[in-house]
């Protein structure tokens, strides 16, 4: 058996620990045999930049505003950026396949010219939703833990649906890009799908909004209201934004470009009113408003109004279509990157949800 040099964890803390790094207690175990020698791959890095930092010195109890010892309540999430990108591509993909299905619904079947803008939102939610689902299992680790959570069926739980959700959105959508084009039975087999993407679309395009609002993040909890409208938004102002840039001269995709401008227009009016619920407390609402949070977040909004505002001079200039799209595409991830952040940045705050608890009672 080999001996480790002891080294001190937490040294600059009021109660630093001299440890071999094992913290083995050989009163009652042996570091001895084949295991002893086995060595971690990665060091304790991550999970000490995940906890919260040593003491350095003794709290300080303020009785105007108590909290338990500065200590955070809540624990950050653990999600990669792939969670972001994955509400990103979700939310675009369920919204241009309810959109798909809706014009596949008012256009008779054949060759009519509103089918090629239903397949383009189609093809746009095969891509979205195989590719957020790519993302979503990466996050997860390993590809059987999806499958794990489809063990069971819980309408209370929003992860739980999203996974149901998101299982049906991708089969469907991809069966009908295959089939709605053909003859015969499995025409109408495409048709049928068609019908059920977009079922599943709505609820994939908002469903991450009531997951996040469900949450026990303070901000989101007091904007709980307003979250998944705002995700519902953007999601169909990032459809149309998708759409506007991989087919700019389409000359029939006037519902998605009316489709976009409202979408923009909500997802605007459902930021400030996410910002209004918020700052009721003004501890809830700092990550909107200091810090680099709060840079993610008014961008995202500068963005999407500038998209909107293009997306108004595209009758003018048709280039402004594109522009419009670039600039909803970024407005949206701004968005969702802005989410996850402020949601770490809230349950970081060991104020926000003393404030939010107090005024509760």
């Amino acid at each position: 058996m080999t001996t480790r040099t002891p080294e001190w964890r937490y040294p600059t803390s009021v109660d630093p620990v001299a440890t071999d790094g094992r913290d083995i207690d050989t009163r009652v175990a042996m570091l001895d045999g084949e295991g002893a020698q086995q060595r971690a791959e990665r060091d304790g890095r991550a999970a000490t930049s995940a906890s919260p930092a040593a003491w350095d010195r003794l709290p300080e109890v303020v009785q105007a505003d108590p909290t338990y010892y500065d200590r955070p309540l809540l624990k950050r999430s653990p999600w990669s950026i792939d969670i972001p990108i994955y509400y990103f591509l979700g939310g675009m993909a369920g919204a241009a396949l309810t959109l798909g299905a809706a014009i596949q619904l008012a256009s008779p079947r054949g060759k009519h010219p509103l089918r090629r803008v239903s397949e383009i939102c189609h093809w746009t939610g095969v891509a979205g939703s195989t590719a957020g689902a790519a993302f979503l299992i990466h996050d997860l680790g390993r590809p059987e833990r999806f499958l794990y959570m489809m063990r069971v069926f819980r309408p209370t739980s929003p992860m739980n649906m999203g996974t149901w959700i998101l299982g049906g959105a991708a089969p469907t959508a991809i069966t009908t890009v295959l089939l709605i084009n053909r003859r015969g039975f499995w025409g109408t087999v495409g048709e049928v799908t068609g019908y059920l993407s977009g079922i599943f679309g709505a609820a994939l395009a908002g469903y991450t909004g009531v997951l996040v609002s469900n949450s026990a993040i303070p901000i989101w909890q007091q904007a709980r209201r307003w979250v998944p409208p705002l995700f519902m938004a953007s999601s169909a102002a990032t459809a149309a934004s998708v759409i506007d840039v991989i087919s700019p001269h389409c000359r029939r995709c006037g519902l998605t470009r009316v489709f976009g401008t409202a979408g923009r227009v909500a997802e605007i009016a459902a930021s400030k009113m996410v910002e209004r619920a918020a700052g009721e407390f003004p501890k809830l609402g700092e990550p909107l408003h200091k810090g680099g949070t709060a840079i993610l977040w008014r961008l995202a909004s500068t963005l999407t109004s500038a998209s909107l505002g293009a997306s108004l001079l595209r009758k003018r200039r048709p280039r402004a279509s594109v522009v419009a799209g670039l600039l909803g595409i970024a407005g949206s991830l701004c968005l969702r990157f802005a989410v996850h952040y402020i949601s770490n940045a809230s349950a970081n705050d060991p104020r926000a949800a003393f404030h939010q608890q107090r005024a509760v009672r």
